[in-house]
């Protein structure tokens, strides 16, 4: 039976499609399209009626689409280290040409089937159907793929017109993620982390485009002082005038104040959302989270995201009452995901929590796309609360209060490859996490793009750890409290 999808996420889902459609019809009308980081203030952008797309959610989709491993490779190939960010190495490859295509057979205009992919069919009894020629399992037809090969978009774009440019242009991946225009100009913010810095200045240098940039350096103390916020609120301006030369266009300050208004009620709608975690047991996962964090990195200042989120909620309120839930297994156990999840190996990731009933009540990385202001220095203040930008009495702080408010038996950290400001002081958090509230903690290594640096077999380890120190920790109360 077909998985029933509830209006709110229908709504959200049909807000980024139209984002992305959007941006491709820009460009198709020789509009400027733009690349942003995830935090950049999007409510400049609104201003100028700008189409801006976002890498890091782009990387995020390809990396869950399974081309991750291929566009980092590229990146590698192009000079960029593997040690750097996942995300930057899919965006630099994809911002150099490199695309993930489907193998044609440029005689016949078929694709070529790769003979390793596939569903093995299975009979009546459930039992796999062994080809008697090959000894090997019969696959499912319906689910064969192409090969998927590395192409140059600039190489196809060079042919000259005919039947092979038509082909090898329809064969690049279809899903939205690989058919983003390339950029005109480029909106940097480095409150994420300062790999966000050199990787917007190369793809600037690549493309001989414009690049914006808002520097928010880190902030020691918990308060943002009135000289950062004096600073920052100095770039606002600096980036205003640069988006006014680059458009041919003033600065709209009624698009800009009913950007800002969309921005508030879509992170107002979206931490609501996510509060809906601490119910027990839970209406959703931590992973239907993810699967929404799209909307808020690419639309957020857009009023229909607005009306999407509160969609959800009133969603969410429902199933609550009725005690539905999206979490296909009994909840036993609740946990938070600390950190940026993996994306190609989400069903890797959710296979074993499936299996020891462990429910993701609590994330950092969604509602830290939620911030909320009331005036042009609320919005400085705002910009500067990004995890990899806080201080680490404040970053623990977020971090136990949402352990407490969602009710959690025990924290799952990743050690991510590709993040390593926000892996580097994870093993004082998780000491922190045991010794304030209790609970214990297992970490494991992966990376949110390269699925080279994820190992199965020791995240199914620590998540076995994790459910006998929840049992043990368990137990321990019971008694104490006989």
């Amino acid at each position: 039976m077909a998985k029933t999808v509830s209006p709110g996420v229908l709504a959200l889902r049909k807000v980024v499609d139209d984002v992305h459609a959007d941006a491709r019809k820009a460009h198709a009308e020789g509009r400027l399209v733009g690349w942003s980081s995830s935090k950049f203030p999007c409510e400049l952008a609104a201003a100028f009626d700008l189409d801006v797309m976002y890498p890091e959610n782009q990387a995020a989709g390809i990396a869950a689409n399974r081309d991750g491993e291929l566009m980092c490779k590229a990146a590698e190939d192009l000079g960029f280290d593997n040690d750097i960010c996942g995300y930057a190495r899919i965006s630099l490859a994809y911002a150099a040409g490199k695309r993930a295509s489907r193998k044609v057979n440029l005689e016949t205009g078929e694709y070529v089937i790769n003979p390793n992919s596939g569903k093995p069919l299975k009979d009546e009894n459930g039992n796999v159907v062994i080809d008697p020629e090959t000894g090997k399992p019969k696959k499912d037809p319906k689910t064969m793929v192409p090969y998927t090969v590395l192409d140059d978009i600039y190489e196809i774009e060079a042919l000259p017109e005919g039947r092979e440019k038509e082909l090898r242009k329809a064969a690049i991946k279809p899903y939205r993620q690989m058919q983003i225009p390339q950029p005109d100009f480029v909106l940097c913010c480095n409150n994420i982390c300062n790999c966000m810095t050199k990787w917007y200045e190369n793809i600037a240098r690549m493309r001989n485009i414009p690049l914006i940039m808002i520097d928010i350096p880190y902030n020691n103390t918990v308060e943002v002082a009135d000289t950062n916020v004096a600073y920052v609120r100095a770039q606002f301006d600096a980036a205003i005038k640069q988006l006014e030369e680059l458009t041919g266009k003033k600065f709209n300050e009624k698009k800009f104040e009913q950007a800002c208004a969309n921005a508030n009620r879509t992170a107002s709608a979206w931490l609501r959302v996510c509060d809906y975690l601490q119910y027990k047991p839970a209406p959703y996962s931590g992973f239907d989270l993810f699967n929404h964090m799209a909307d808020i990195v690419t639309a957020r200042a857009k009023v229909e995201a607005a009306e999407a989120f509160e969609l959800l909620e009133k969603d969410l309120a429902e199933a609550v009452k009725t005690g539905a839930t999206t979490t296909p297994f009994p909840e036993q156990y609740r946990v938070m995901f600390e950190g940026i999840p993996c994306w190609p190996k989400l069903p890797n990731l959710f296979k074993p929590l499936k299996a020891n009933g462990v429910n993701v009540t609590a994330v950092v990385y969604a509602p830290a796309f939620g911030f909320v202001y009331d005036d042009l220095d609320g919005m400085a203040r705002a910009y500067y609360k990004a995890p990899n930008s806080v201080c680490i009495e404040q970053g623990v702080d977020w971090r136990e209060g949402i352990c407490r408010d969602n009710k959690v038996d025990g924290v799952l950290v990743h050690y991510n490859r590709s993040c390593k400001p926000w892996s580097g002081y994870m093993a004082e958090m998780q000491r922190r996490f045991t010794d304030d509230l209790g609970v214990p903690c297992a970490g494991f290594d992966g990376d949110q793009a390269d699925p080279r640096n994820f190992n199965e077999a020791q995240y199914e380890t620590r998540v076995q750890g994790l459910v006998e120190a929840m049992e043990a920790n368990k137990a321990k109360k019971e008694a104490e409290a006989k």
